[in-house]
């Protein structure tokens, strides 16, 4: 049965492309597309988690125990397997369910989950500099409501979803060195409505702009990039004659400084935290860490300790020209708690 479609795409042996974001750019032509969309979904949601993650069990101790890869991430952030713990889907209800499976050791204890708030937006401000994104971060606003504000030239309070929507993209979009084609299908838009609002963006955030010239020409100049930490990317392919290849390797020397001094934040808080948790012997332990959060088993004798413990070595792990944030929650699941 043939459903039309405007200008499907094949693959090289002559078949229809039908992968998700194919599907995705499709799903308004016709029903049964976002019921495939659906079914696929919820497949993987089962096959990967709810019939895995049961033969997953320690029948040692009635336990899963993931095992972190310190040398798999390109960015350096730690990477689990075996079963993969930062990889449950939050997006969607039905994968948020997932994370009810996860409870605390016993009735003395809860789960408390420590999550960076816009972490690398946070270390973007740092290290472009920019005085409108770290005075925006200071005052606490929301950023995405602020960002907006000042590219659609509107107060802050008259920023619409629409608005606060597409600055998001744009925000999160420039920090993975996203150009107008892309911001374009992420938001639905045409590209020369996408480029408009890059463009006002940069005009607003000239800082940015800057470290993105920045990271590109120095990788240019020196082969890699570097955390503020100084942990270097090598990026050979920033000089390839290849546009295409070249282009991927630009956009790379734009995020991996960022991305990849959140990972070592997390990590200098991680060593700190299990510091003080020794030193002063407590009950609690540090269980996850899943990108830019922490999850604890909280003993509930120590919940109003352990939070201030965590708060102050989270947002103290690097000092920045802006505050780092951490939210955090307890819950009788994981789910509760983040």
């Amino acid at each position: 049965m043939k459903l039309g479609g405007e200008k499907p795409k094949k693959t090289k042996t002559g078949q229809y492309q039908t992968s998700e974001d194919i599907l995705s750019a499709m799903a308004h032509e016709h029903a049964v597309i976002p019921l495939i969309l659906d079914y696929r979904s919820l497949r993987k949601l089962k096959g990967t988690y709810v019939d895995t993650l049961p033969l997953a069990v320690d029948p040692a101790d009635g336990r899963i125990h993931t095992n972190y890869r310190q040398a798999v991430a390109a960015t350096g952030r730690l990477s689990s397997d075996d079963p993969n713990l930062q990889n449950i889907p939050i997006r969607t209800e039905k994968g948020r369910e997932i994370r009810k499976a996860f409870v605390p050791r016993d009735e003395n204890f809860g789960l408390l989950s420590a999550d960076y708030s816009q972490i690398e937006l946070r270390i973007i401000a740092h290290m472009s500099g920019d005085p409108n994104m770290q005075e925006a971060f200071r005052q606490g606003l929301d950023i995405h409501a602020a960002t907006a504000a000042k590219v659609f030239n509107t107060a802050i309070g008259e920023v619409t979803r629409d608005q606060r929507s597409r600055a998001k993209a744009v925000n999160f979009g420039i920090a993975y060195g996203q150009g107008a084609f892309g911001l374009s299908q992420n938001l639905g838009i045409p590209r020369g409505e996408a480029q408009g609002i890059i463009d006002g963006y940069f005009a607003e955030f000239p800082g940015v702009k800057g470290y993105m010239d920045e990271m590109i020409g120095f990788c240019r100049e020196h082969g890699y990039v570097q955390t503020m930490m100084g942990r270097r990317r090598y990026l050979p392919d920033i000089t390839s004659g290849n546009n295409t290849v070249r282009a991927a390797a630009e956009r790379v020397a734009i995020n991996a400084p960022m991305q990849g001094t959140a990972a070592d934040i997390i990590k200098v808080a991680m060593i700190q935290i299990h510091a003080r948790m020794q030193a002063e012997k407590m009950k609690s332990k540090l269980l996850l860490q899943v990108h830019d959060e922490l999850v604890f088993d909280c003993h509930k004798t120590e919940e109003t300790e352990l939070m201030a413990l965590v708060k102050e070595l989270m947002e103290g792990a690097l000092p920045l020209a802006v505050p780092l944030v951490v939210d955090m929650r307890v819950g009788k699941n994981w789910l509760e708690a983040h």
